[in-house]
């Protein structure tokens, strides 16, 4: 098989460390994980290290790496310029000097609507959300064609759209935020107690619960109310979910859809397609990825 140009995408998650070695077609050429190892200390970069160089044994013609994590990417792609509380000395470093490849840094949840955007549920779309629905809510948009950055890379920070101004803050201060409406982080706060993740919850409320599907009715609704906010401030075409809550499938997807038609603006016929992620844990290598490719070919 000839390729002619290789890159890698590398996503740093909590857990794991995923990397893919791709052709500029999206051709999967390898695909190679390690746990994260986020210990207090400098294991995890030993991680990545490691796994980039499984791949470079393989392929040491690669072009040029795309490597996603979370925090907030500097203006140059070069490091992730703010992530307090985790992957201690993660900020600031820059990526080309440890991995002596040309390599472009960027936020998670972007890197995922890139690799939605190129190969997955959003390919062909120039406007899309995406947001993640797990221990928290993350998100990004693609706005005309282009990942949504801002000012300081903020953008796309869609868990901590505020709902309820009266409501309690969540970790970076945003009061009754989406997040804390939703996110696995606030499942045992929102249920007294009863359960401890949103996995429990639906089991409950599809087996027939009746406290567990009021609970459930209740974050699904102020999903969809944040979903009907964003559609009017973005204008997508479409909506992608994922994360590990998206895993309901229709117990999920079922009721959101049902409460937007009474919330959602729509213009003429159209509705904004609201559909589940298709590269799973995958996504945000490939968007790594697919940003490498646009960096190596580059003038």
């Amino acid at each position: 098989m000839s390729v002619d140009r290789i890159v890698f995408g590398i996503d740093l998650g909590g857990t794991h460390v995923k990397g893919l070695a791709l052709a500029a077609d999206g051709r999967v050429l390898a695909d190679e994980s390690l746990p994260t190892q986020d210990r207090g200390d400098l294991l995890w970069r030993r991680q990545v290290e490691a796994l980039f160089a499984t791949l470079q044994r393989r392929f040491p013609t690669v072009s040029a790496v795309g490597l996603g994590a979370p925090g907030l990417a500097s203006r140059d792609e070069r490091a992730i310029r703010s992530m307090p509380g985790r992957l201690q000395g993660l900020e600031n470093l820059v990526w080309s000097d440890v991995l002596k490849v040309p390599t472009v840094v960027l936020n998670d949840a972007h890197a995922a609507l890139l690799g939605e955007a190129w190969l997955g549920a959003a390919r062909g779309v120039e406007n899309a959300l995406l947001l993640t629905l797990g221990t928290g809510v993350g998100g990004a948009a693609l706005v005309d064609g282009k990942l949504l950055r801002g000012h300081l890379g903020r953008a796309g920070h869609l868990g901590h759209l505020s709902l309820n101004p009266d409501g309690p803050a969540d970790i970076v201060g945003t009061p009754g935020s989406l997040e804390d409406a939703i996110g696995d982080c606030t499942v045992a706060q929102r249920t007294q107690g009863r359960f401890a993740t949103t996995h429990e919850l639906v089991a409950a409320a599809t087996a027939g619960d009746a406290f567990a599907q009021d609970v459930w009715h209740r974050s699904v609704r102020a999903l969809a109310a944040a979903l009907a906010s964003l559609i009017n401030i973005l204008d997508p075409h479409t909506i992608v979910i994922g994360g590990g809550i998206a895993a309901a499938g229709e117990a999920l997807f079922g009721p959101l859809r049902a409460t937007l038609d009474s919330m959602e603006w729509r213009i003429g016929d159209f509705r904004v397609a609201l559909v589940p992620a298709q590269l799973g844990s995958r996504a945000g290598a490939f968007g790594a990825a697919y940003r490498a490719l646009q960096i190596s070919s580059s003038p």
